[in-house]
């Protein structure tokens, strides 16, 4: 079987109420990714962050991570695409990329292309009620053709990122009209009880999303689940030929560690750890770039 891609979630919007284990600065953020290099992982995936916690979007941040990241190790990066800001257009969301991918010092490897349109309201299990009801993440077709156009105009690796059955179907016509190419990198998402927006993170909401990748198609499919616990269907998805998205961005993992809240990279070694008893060796960064057509020179 195929190497295990392991790609470090490390803080997404994470608040540290429950983990301070979580890297918000810059310096924090580059040594959680070597941690996490040394632990197993070929991939980290990182939103910059204030010292309060708070989103941090301006392009000079970014472009300072990655040159710590690059200063510490070889692992394969993937930011978050731009501000996240719904209320700009195409162009102003991918331009953050694209000026990275300008500089060698600050070309990221991967951008995510969140595959349609969804409600991301949080839901309340216990008070039975909506924190909010309007809450809409906005990506229309005319929105991803642009990014995907850009993107393989240059040479960072679009990640796609399939909330449900629908992106799937939408991904798969864009690797039809060839604007995703092969070897084509898919995140299966799946989600907590809090935000029903994407799969459950069970084994049906696994089979679900798994159900829809062709098999006639050079598709490399990873799972995560944001806001619930992932390590219950690691064995299915290792075993099933699959790839890990995982830490402390998506879920504090304090069942890992009686004592104390763990690190990102106590996520990702057991993670390694898991994956070696059940007999599939992780990848390194280099191994991963050659499987996922990213080109890291």
């Amino acid at each position: 079987m195929n190497k295990l891609i392991i790609e470090a979630r490390i803080n997404e919007y994470a608040g540290r109420g429950q983990n301070p284990n979580v890297p918000w600065m810059p310096e924090e953020i580059a040594e959680t990714a070597a941690h996490c290099r040394e632990a197993g992982a070929s991939i980290v995936h990182f939103h910059a962050r204030t010292a309060e916690g708070e989103p941090e979007h301006r392009i000079e941040v970014y472009a300072d991570i990655i040159q710590r990241i690059r200063a510490r190790s070889d692992i394969l990066i993937h930011p978050t695409l731009g501000a996240f800001a719904n209320d700009g257009d195409a162009s102003e969301r991918i331009q953050p990329i694209l000026e990275l991918a300008g500089d060698p010092a600050t070309r990221p490897h991967f951008a995510p292309l969140d595959m349609g349109t969804t409600n991301i309201d949080a839901y309340d299990p216990d008070a039975k009620k909506f924190r909010s009801t309007e809450a809409v993440y906005t990506n229309t077709t005319k929105t991803l053709q642009y990014f995907a156009e850009r993107l393989k105009k240059s040479t960072v690796r679009p990640y796609a990122s399939l909330w449900n059955v629908g992106f799937t179907r939408q991904f798969l016509a864009f690797m039809d009209m060839n604007l995703i190419a092969e070897p084509a990198y898919a995140c299966l998402i799946m989600t907590g009880d809090d935000l029903p927006a994407a799969h459950p993170g069970t084994e049906q909401g696994l089979d679900a999303h798994t159900a829809f990748i062709p098999k006639d198609k050079n598709i490399v499919w990873t799972a995560m689940n944001h806001g619930g616990d992932l390590f219950p269907l690691l064995p299915r998805i290792i075993n099933e030929g699959g790839h890990v998205s995982i830490g402390l961005g998506d879920w504090p993992y304090l069942e890992i560690n009686e004592r104390q809240p763990p690190t990102n990279e106590e996520v990702i070694a057991k993670v390694t750890e898991l994956a070696s008893l059940l007999g599939r060796e992780t990848a390194s960064p280099s191994e991963a770039a050659r499987a996922l057509g990213v080109n890291i020179l």
